[in-house]
């Protein structure tokens, strides 16, 4: 029996569109055979595989992330596996509020956790637990801009952070914020407000060309270094990276070569790819790294598949240009020399290419059964997306040196 757990991550962004925290999605596959026990069982297993499989700060990055539970989690006291300070513990909307979950919640408040309430709706009896809650989730879709605007000011008078959920577009994030709410979660930062026919900065067109070119696998050190030495900052981050614990053994050097030989091509062609990628994004930075995580996913998927994984790298890091350069796809693909089909797939033409990057957004998203249909249909595994995604998590963590950050 395949007992995979499927975890995704979907960020909650500030009014500035900084990466606040993360709720983590999940399924287990045990889930569809245990009618009784099923959402406990996922949620249980998703404790236990963030925490030892993946570690929270691996999925994180140290900022706040969202874990949800059942009504059985909050009862049997199972969430106190965590440190008050590690996770928000959100209670979901399913949960039937009634004397036993009003005093988990008291308790859970009375220790030091962190309590948010889902798809809250006023009135309801999760009323109750707003004075043990820190934040609340509105569902902006199921609510008129009127009865919003009212009940955020409501929440946030007394004191709660609220957070507009299912954001879908860049006009419902203005009017969400001018309403009042602090966080927000959607895919509204995955599209561009508005995509000009302009062409691409001069700057940015050179990240552009270094991305393509350092995915070269014939690639030579000479090569490398004449890309990287025209770039002062990419050539810091590089001598920096030879210093820097990911490599046990530290030495001073004098010239770029020895530092690019040092730690050898590949490497250093990722690191300076992910620079790059970073430098031309124009858009969240929360969008540059999704970007990283469909390209590693694609990568590992496609090696997985039939050893195309260099290839596919590309298909996923360039699958949301038009968002960060704010420019239409097909402007911003004219100055990458991509094969025809990676461009093709782009674009939307069926493929391989295209059934890759498609089963790897609906992972992303949550959307399991349809992620796990296009993945069979290819010829992968079940198991391999919830392996992959993992494996990008943990990746795609040792590319931010960010601070380490606490729930708030």
């Amino acid at each position: 029996m395949n007992d995979s757990v499927y975890v995704a991550r979907q960020p909650l962004l500030t009014e500035t569109n900084e990466v606040f925290g993360y709720e983590l999605l999940y399924r287990s596959n045990w889930h569809a055979q245990s009618c009784l026990e099923s959402g406990d069982v996922a949620a249980a297993r998703v404790l236990t595989d963030s925490l030892l499989s993946i570690g929270l700060d691996g999925i994180s990055g140290g900022r706040p992330v969202f874990l949800n539970l059942t009504r059985a989690l909050l009862l049997q006291d199972l969430s106190t596996v965590l440190e008050p300070h590690a996770a928000v513990l959100e209670i979901l909307e399913s949960v039937a509020i009634d004397d036993e979950v009003i005093e988990a919640c008291r308790v859970l408040h009375a220790k030091g956790y962190t309590l948010a309430l889902d798809d809250f709706v006023e009135g309801s009896a999760a009323e109750a637990l707003l004075p043990y809650a820190r934040y609340v989730k509105i569902d902006v879709l199921d609510h008129s801009p009127e009865q919003t605007r009212a009940l955020v000011q409501r929440l946030t008078a007394r004191g709660l952070r609220v957070v507009a959920e299912k954001v879908e577009t860049q006009e419902m994030f203005e009017t969400t914020r001018q309403q009042g709410c602090s966080l927000f979660q959607g895919y509204y930062f995955c599209r561009p407000k508005t995509l000009t026919a302009r062409a691409v900065p001069a700057r940015q067109l050179a990240y552009l060309q270094l991305v393509s070119a350092l995915r070269n696998p014939e690639l030579s050190v000479s090569e490398l270094e004449n890309l990287v030495k025209h770039d002062v900052s990419i050539t810091y981050r590089v001598l920096r990276l030879v210093n820097s614990a990911a490599f046990a053994s530290r030495r001073e050097v004098s010239v770029l070569r020895e530092a690019l030989m040092m730690v050898g091509i590949k490497t250093i062609a990722t690191w300076v790819a992910v620079w790059a990628m970073s430098g031309l994004n124009r858009a969240p930075g929360e969008v540059a790294t999704l970007a990283m995580m469909r390209a590693r996913t694609c990568e590992l998927l496609g090696n997985e598949l039939d050893g195309d994984g260099e290839r596919l790298f590309l298909l996923g890091l360039c699958s949301m240009l038009d968002t960060m350069l704010g420019v239409p796809l097909e402007i911003a693909l004219e100055a990458l020399p991509l094969a025809p089909e990676i461009q093709s797939a782009l674009q939307g033409a069926p493929g391989k290419e295209r059934s890759m990057l498609d089963a790897v957004i609906a992972y992303e998203r949550g959307e399991w059964t349809e992620a796990e249909r296009i993945a069979v249909a290819m010829g992968l595994p079940a198991a391999s997306l919830p392996e992959t995604y993992r494996h990008a998590l943990r990746w795609t963590a040792t590319l931010s040196n960010e601070p380490e950050r606490k729930a708030v």
